[in-house]
């Protein structure tokens, strides 16, 4: 009997559009590698636990491949549901999902590991506007974004401190936390981790002001050169601290890591990706296709890999 793959999408976080594209590329990726795979969709009726679980019950799926982005498919709450219910699924495990997901857990997780990454500051929901900039001892230009949401939704640059308040305003309104950080100026890349393996190093230049979520997901509105315009030395550097990340916070399988490259010094680190973008303007196929993995081929390994292993 031929493998059944249920490829997860959509879901309710502000990047649902998104995960409907990694999946409808997932789910004619994995019939190409000759597998059965069906989509899954996601919905507001599967934020009841049962609901979910009856649905996937009844669709019986030998493993699941989660192209979902934000939030719950992100991080660690279906991880931890798909435990539970003993069905094998794609990327890292709950805790793992859940460090990444939080850039102030990652923050501390960098920090803890001595890779190197911008000053920055967490602030909740709960602390009255007029606290927000007490202590604050970043000065502009910054970046002030939502501490658990993707795909750049939220993420403001900050050049006048009169944009400050403006700015974690616009994070509160897609997260419960804002962290603002320091702006660093330099060369964004990127490093795909592929079964304990950082493949090739992409620079991303988007055409507009910073890799924005139209320059994420419109085609040509931003390129990715392979390998990156970065020294050899920065190169290795990307992929030890991209090695060393991930191996801290427990990922498993495949992830992305972000870094911002500045002309001297070291690359600072900006975040971990564990469900990372499979659209036709994403990162990680394009560091497949560098060494020569076709888009079907990786997902196939995806789920060879999801298939082999226990999640803690």
């Amino acid at each position: 009997m031929a493998l059944k793959v249920g490829v997860m999408m959509g879901g309710w976080s502000p990047e649902k559009k998104i995960s409907l594209m990694s999946g409808k590329n997932v789910v004619e990726g994995l019939r190409q590698a000759g597998l059965k795979a069906e989509p899954f969709l996601l919905t507001t009726a599967d934020k009841k636990e049962k609901h979910l679980q009856q649905r996937l019950k009844k669709a019986k799926f030998d493993v699941v491949f989660i192209a979902l982005h934000g939030g719950f498919g992100e991080d660690g709450s279906l991880q931890a549901l798909l435990d539970e219910w003993h069905i094998p699924y794609t990327g890292s495990g709950a805790l793992a999902c859940g460090l990444a997901m939080h850039k102030g857990c990652s923050k501390l997780v960098f920090e803890a590991q001595n890779i190197p990454s911008a000053p920055w500051k967490a602030i909740h929901k709960s602390v009255k506007p007029q606290d927000w900039t007490k202590d604050l001892k970043i000065k502009v230009p910054l970046v002030v974004k939502p501490a658990d949401v993707g795909s750049a939704i939220g993420v403001t640059i900050v050049k006048k401190a009169s944009g400050i308040k403006p700015a974690i305003r616009t994070a509160f309104k897609n997260s419960s936390w804002a962290i603002v950080e320091k702006f660093i100026p330099g060369t964004e890349v990127t490093a795909t981790v592929l079964g304990g393996t950082a493949l090739p190093v992409i620079e991303i230049v988007p055409k507009n002001d910073f890799y924005d979520f139209d320059a994420k997901y419109t085609p040509g509105h931003s390129d990715h050169i392979v390998p990156a315009r970065i020294s050899p030395a920065q190169t290795q550097k990307v992929k030890a601290y991209a090695l060393k990340a991930g191996q801290a916070m427990g990922c498993e399988d495949y992830y992305r890591v972000d870094f911002i490259v500045p002309k001297k010094g070291e690359p600072q680190i900006l975040e971990v990706n564990t469900a990372p973008g499979m659209t036709s303007t994403s990162l990680v196929p394009d560091a497949a296709k560098a060494v020569g993995i076709s888009f079907p081929q990786l997902l196939k390994t995806l789920v060879g890999m999801a298939l082999k292993k226990d999640k803690k």
